[in-house]
């Protein structure tokens, strides 16, 4: 089966579900579905003749036959200790049973609740008419998390927790979560996907995250799906003047995965950090596609993504920077290194500098290498067992990714994260 007849199946879904989704009753809502899935029925799921999809092939999802998730929404699911507050979904809908959101200082609720309140940011950054899996979510979400914190407000840590389930046939969820901080508000998101072990299923989530002025949001994310499931994400985030993205994303899980963030400075002395490492085993393939708009003059961004793969993995990292006339003294860095601990892992980078502007300083770099035998060498020569040697090599080549988070649950999380998936890899060797 090709990647349009699987296209097909979800539109031929959306037209049988279009009439009990949520906000079915809600005439602005509609018509954003149906424009979506008019949009979704023209493009299909993208294929690898768009140069944005060149390494990635989503032919494995229009072959499995997605079902939506069942309607049971009670029960026992094993989730990981607490360490915040917490929204919880399971399957792609929230489980207030589980959630833990009393006392925040800011609103955190469950998007289908609120749907009524959201004509206008809804849809306001993500750009379904023109990719396809951001008009797969609109046509198609069901819940979401909706995040509003008011202008000064610190929230804290939250915890945002994504569970998939086993079930007979495949399934398919698509979040959609709306966040916004108001003027000088502050908030740590740590965001979690996993799911039950060799369950196959599509988690397609979509992020339209706005920052005023003065805002700034720290986003860590671990993506920790079962290692037949497929993760597809999409982030949106608009950063207002003197404002803060900080984003993290580590991968260290699913069959097939995609993380593409864009991020649109829009006011001057605005700042993004986007780092993150892939973490890829034998048979994995994980995509991250950056695109960072500098339509602002002042602002600055970093981004140092590290990968690793191990067996017959492929990991695939495209960086656009695109610095706008009006946007002078940008100051803008890119960095991309993998990490081949098999010779037949696979490695594709791609970064990009777009600059319109004559007043900047913007730089970017890629590199892709094997283990150093010296640096082996030397361990070994010490009495130090090859596997540990190893271990302490890899550990060191992520530091500079993971030593851009602070100190505390977010850093601690990633860290032990990174540690479970090179024993894991030990375990299957």
């Amino acid at each position: 089966m090709n990647a349009v007849s699987g296209a097909a199946r979800f539109s031929h879904r959306f037209e049988g579900l279009r009439e009990r989704l949520p906000g079915a009753r809600l005439p602005w809502l509609t018509a954003l579905r149906d424009g979506a899935a008019a949009t979704f029925a023209t493009l299909g799921f993208p294929t690898r003749r768009a140069e944005a999809w060149k390494y990635t092939d989503l032919a494995p999802i229009g072959d499995a036959g997605f079902d939506e998730p069942l309607t049971l929404l009670e029960g026992s699911v094993a989730l990981p200790p607490a360490g915040a507050a917490r929204a919880v979904f399971v399957d792609g809908r929230f489980r207030a049973d589980l959630a833990t959101l009393d006392g925040l200082a800011f609103s955190a609720r469950s998007l289908a609740g609120a749907l009524d309140e959201v004509e206008g940011p809804l849809g306001a950054l993500a750009q379904p008419a023109r990719d396809a899996m951001a008009a797969l979510n609109t046509m198609l979400f069901e819940d979401g998390l909706l995040i509003d914190v008011q202008d000064g407000v610190d929230g804290g840590v939250l915890e945002l927790l994504s569970v998939a389930t086993a079930s007979e046939r495949p399934q398919a969820f698509h979040p959609r979560h709306l966040i916004r901080l108001g003027r000088g508000a502050s908030l740590t998101i740590i965001e979690t996907a996993m799911g039950t072990a060799g369950a196959a299923y599509l988690h397609n989530p979509v992020f339209e995250i706005g920052l005023e002025e003065d805002a700034r949001l720290t986003h860590g994310r671990l993506q920790q799906e079962s290692r037949a499931g497929f993760h597809l994400s999409t982030i949106y985030a608009r950063v207002a003047g003197g404002a803060v993205y900080d984003n993290f994303t580590l991968n260290a899980g699913a069959r097939l995965v995609r993380n593409e963030i864009h991020v649109a400075l829009t006011g001057p002395k605005g700042a993004c950090h986007m780092n993150g490492a892939q973490l890829i085993g034998d048979g994995q393939h994980a995509d991250t596609a950056t695109v960072l708009d500098h339509a602002a003059p002042d602002c600055a961004s970093r981004q140092t993504y590290k990968t690793v793969l191990a067996g017959r993995a492929r990991g695939v990292f495209q960086g656009r920077i695109h610095v706008h006339q009006a946007a002078q003294r940008t100051d803008g860095y890119q960095m991309n290194q993998a990490l081949l601990l098999s010779e037949d892992a696979e490695m594709d980078s791609k970064p990009q500098l777009e600059i319109y502007a004559d007043d900047v300083k913007c730089s970017h770099g890629a590199t892709v290498g094997a283990l150093d035998a010296d640096q082996m060498f030397y361990l070994r020569a010490r009495g130090i067992p090859e596997p540990a040697a190893k271990a302490m090599l890899v550990e060191a080549f992520l530091i500079e990714a993971v030593e851009q988070l602070p100190e505390g649950l977010l850093r601690e999380r990633l860290t032990d994260a990174i540690a479970g998936w090179w024993q894991g890899q030990e375990a299957a060797a």
